[in-house]
């Protein structure tokens, strides 16, 4: 039964119930979590990863940040999700937005990609954090993303994309030589290398 059943779920109810559900440490389970569904709730996040509530972009730092802890995709769909209850909000492109990454190494010496989200994550591009990059059939523009976590994705925004461009290097790939980035000891490849004499 969802928590207010009279009433369209609200923001508020939303992120009071999220509040509780995070006090301990880490983030909240909400992939354990099977509350019934309550309906869409007015909140989008924008391509650039401005929330919005009701058209109006959330202003509260804490707030968004709250919000994104709770976030779940089931499928190609998006929700928020506590304990009681569940909605469904709008995510135009990715729910996050890779806003810068540093370079470090692993134990082995492998070099390792760690990105910053806007909301505060983290997350070490590997195996279980891959980089992929989708190609707009039009205009071929790339659209680079990098794993987060749960099928949640963060777009890399263009300065780190030009910064992961400058380090790339070329490597063989499903039979041919691509040029893309190494880390978490994974290879991901952006486009074939011979794009790149063109």
């Amino acid at each position: 039964m969802c928590a207010q059943i009279p009433v369209t779920p609200s923001a508020e109810g939303i992120a009071a119930a999220a509040r509780a559900a995070s006090k301990a440490r880490g983030l909240p389970p909400v992939h354990l979590w099977n509350p019934p569904f309550c309906g869409d709730l007015d909140i989008r996040i924008a391509r650039d990863g401005t929330w919005f509530y009701l058209g109006t972009p959330i202003g509260r730092p804490e707030l968004v940040r709250l919000f994104s802890t709770i976030l779940r995709r089931d499928d190609d769909d998006y929700f928020l999700v506590t304990p009681v209850e569940k909605v469904g909000i709008t995510v135009e492109d990715a729910p996050f937005v890779a806003v810068d990454f540093t370079i470090g190494a692993a134990p082995d010496g492998a070099q390792t990609l760690t990105f910053q989200t806007n909301v505060g994550d983290e997350t070490t591009a590997g195996p279980d954090a891959p980089i992929r990059v989708a190609r707009d059939p039009q205009t071929g523009e790339p659209s680079p993303y990098v794993h987060v976590r749960a099928g949640l994705e963060a777009l890399i925004d263009r300065k780190s994309f030009y910064r992961l461009v400058d380090i790339g290097e070329t490597a063989p790939h499903e039979g041919a030589d691509w040029f893309g980035l190494h880390s978490g000891g994974a290879f991901f490849p952006i486009c074939p290398a011979a794009e790149l004499a063109v």
